[in-house]
């Protein structure tokens, strides 16, 4: 066996193919490096990205507004239903019932205000009759005064005697009381035509407000029997139903929900530290995991969240606490979504969302500083009930306002007859009686 030396001229061969592959290894790299570096600063800089997202949409639920037995339900979940369409009908017995109540008051307070009007006249006839007492009692008294100065003038003479005077002298004191009685008769109906007045002056039938409060419950129960049918208050779908035939219900009571679907959003989820570039009105990619990477949304960065999560959690974090790990936070980005896409690929409420934001645009605002200047969300289901109601109301006014009640713009007040007072005619036409 021999002991041979490796080849020298072999030795310096192998160091240069290992500095060789050495370097170019080192060269890509480099090259690597270098074409990251430049994707970061180029492209991926001016996106950011969270896979935290998920569909979010309004979620109505449907209470009634009054207690009933639940009669009928015309929607179930899953069910397509159109604003205005019934969904649960309530028994409306204890509603009509109440309503017939309130219809009769409402007809019973317009008779007796029109009474009121009525009463007008009558009373001011008395002032009228009382004035005229005052007259006849004044001409009484006037010739009562004649005579006992006549007979006065001739009792000197003997003419006269003395018990004719004093018989001539209680007749002028009994007229002068009837001439009182009859005065203060007058102010008595002027008084009572006064109060009467302040029941009607300024004001008719229609709008007195004995009537307008009655008119208010006749309102209210029309509300009440009107509500015992729950119509769908937007277009969506049902969801979430719980109610049953023959439950007894209490208002305020959930049944089911609606949502409408083609009014849905995303609220993407990012990171603090992602939040420094994203600016309202950015446009943002979306993918579903519904559909996956063949359907892409345009979305539109529409507002910024006021607050982290854990900040309104049920059971928010206590962070001043000896064991602490800082736990990095995500404000929740809601991102508007094109409706002819929503239309054209439906979504459901709690999908999950990929979501990119393009960051290039640095123009816009971090949080809105204007007032929302169109509601969020409203709908006219409701509006007709009020109609209907004041169409009921305006039924049984003019069913028993009769013919003769005052106008709503006349003047509801009936004229006073002038005081009584004392004329010096009356009195020189009694006298030469």
């Amino acid at each position: 066996m021999s002991n041979e030396s490796p080849n020298p001229a072999a030795q310096p061969l192998r160091t240069n193919r290992r500095k060789k592959a050495l370097t170019m290894l080192a060269g890509v790299v480099v090259v690597v490096g270098l074409a990251w570096g430049g994707y970061e600063w180029l492209v991926a800089s001016h996106y950011e990205s969270t896979d935290n997202a998920y569909v979010q949409g309004n979620v109505i639920q449907i209470t009634p507004q009054v207690g009933g037995t639940v009669m009928a339900i015309y929607a179930d979940d899953t069910d397509f239903v159109k604003a205005g369409q019934p969904l649960v009908q309530l028994d409306p017995s204890d509603a009509k019932v109440a309503l017939e109540q309130a219809e009769a008051n409402l007809a019973q307070t317009v008779r007796q205000v029109r009474t009121l009007y009525a009463n007008n006249g009558s009373l001011a006839a008395q002032v009228s009759l009382r004035q005229a007492d005052i007259a006849k009692a004044e001409s009484d008294v006037a010739r009562a005064n004649d005579d006992l100065n006549r007979r006065q003038s001739l009792v000197g003479n003997g003419a006269v005697s003395k018990e004719e005077l004093n018989h001539a002298q209680t007749q002028l004191a009994t007229a002068r009381s009837a001439l009182a009685s009859a005065q203060a008769g007058v102010a008595a109906a002027r008084e009572q035509l006064a109060s009467n007045q302040a029941m009607t002056e300024g004001t008719s039938v229609e709008q007195h407000p004995s009537v307008q409060a009655a008119a208010g419950k006749v309102r209210e129960a029309w509300l009440a029997a009107q509500r015992a049918a729950m119509p769908a208050p937007v277009d969506g779908y049902v969801a979430k139903r719980t109610v049953q035939l023959g439950q007894r219900v209490a208002a305020g009571t959930p049944m089911m929900s609606i949502i409408p679907l083609g009014q849905v959003w995303v609220d993407a989820n990012f990171k603090e530290s992602q939040l420094r570039k994203i600016r309202l009105g950015q446009p943002v990619k979306l993918t579903a995991d519904l559909y996956g990477k063949k359907v892409e949304y345009d979305g539109t960065v529409s507002g910024l969240g006021a607050g982290t999560g854990s900040a309104f959690a049920l059971l928010p974090a206590q962070n001043a606490t000896g064991n602490w790990i800082k736990v990095v936070q995500r404000v929740p980005v809601r991102v508007a979504l094109e409706p002819s896409q929503i239309a054209a690929n439906p979504l459901r409420v709690g999908l999950s969302m990929d979501a990119e934001v393009d960051v290039s645009k640095q123009d816009g605002k971090t949080l809105a500083d204007a007032p929302r200047t169109s509601p969020v969300a409203q709908t006219q289901v409701y509006s007709a009930l009020d109609k209907g109601a004041e169409a009921e109301v305006q039924r049984v006014i003019a069913a028993n306002i009769g013919r003769a009640a005052p106008l709503a713009n006349a003047p509801a007040k009936a004229p006073v007859p002038a005081p009584a007072k004392l004329q010096g005619a009356n009195i020189a036409a009694s006298s030469s009686l």
